[in-house]
């Protein structure tokens, strides 16, 4: 991991091998040294939901993968279908595959943020577009279920792309496009299925975070408070 020298007046960034993540560190430049502390978890997560409106539709499908260091941990994910109240409609499953018969025994959608929650602790969350449509379905979940609720910290991994490629007018910053600037091919993830996304959005993420010489903390992106069900 890639860590920025804590002495101000000392622009040396430091290479540091991921399993060092505790300790003190000297910088080479300045001589300062300073702690090392313990790299932040983020998680990044999709969902595929009945419809575009969080007030009106249900979450049916999330996805996650826990991520440090810039890189993905190998094996640390989640996955779940949630049963919506009404049937999938027809459009929706089109665009992502998604059948009634595969939500039919799945736990209803608060019961599986409830086991979210759980699996992000103490983590920030991050997803693409996430603050305009992912985070607006899980805290619509949480209110509409009435149930008692913790603050978490969100990312919009559009934040990534807009650091990295600039806000001009006709840039765009869809995962698509993000993932062609970068060299990724699209065909190789299963799109709009909530496991393919995290892992395309992964990949991209796991470029960006070098190109932008970020930290384990992420410091420098912008976040916001959102709501997850109590643990």
């Amino acid at each position: 991991m890639i860590i920025k020298c804590q002495n101000n007046q000392c622009e040396a960034t430091l290479s540091i091998s991921d399993s060092a993540t505790a300790g003190h560190i000297r910088c080479p430049q300045c001589g300062e040294v300073f702690p090392l502390a313990r790299a932040k978890d983020f998680v990044i997560f999709d969902l595929e939901t009945t419809g575009l409106c969080p007030y009106d539709c249900e979450i049916i499908q999330i996805a996650a993968t826990r991520f440090r260091n810039g890189a993905v941990v190998a094996g640390d994910s989640f996955f779940s279908y949630c049963q919506p109240s009404e049937r999938i409609p027809r459009f929706i499953t089109e665009y992502t595959g998604i059948k009634d018969r595969d939500v039919r025994d799945a736990p209803r959608p608060i019961e599986v943020l409830e086991q979210f929650s759980k699996f992000v602790g103490d983590a920030t969350i991050m997803a693409h577009n996430g603050h305009r449509f992912d985070v607006k379905f899980l805290e619509a979940t949480c209110y509409r279920s009435r149930i008692q609720m913790r603050t978490v910290e969100s990312i919009d991994t559009i934040a990534f792309s807009r650091r990295l490629f600039g806000t001009t007018r006709g840039t765009g910053h869809s995962l698509d496009r993000v993932m062609q600037r970068l060299g990724l091919n699209a065909y190789e993830y299963q799109r709009h299925d909530a496991r393919g996304d995290i892992m395309a959005l992964a990949d991209a993420v796991k470029i960006m975070w070098r190109r932008l010489e970020l930290d384990s903390h992420c410091r420098g992106i912008p976040r916001r408070s959102t709501f997850l069900p109590a643990i």
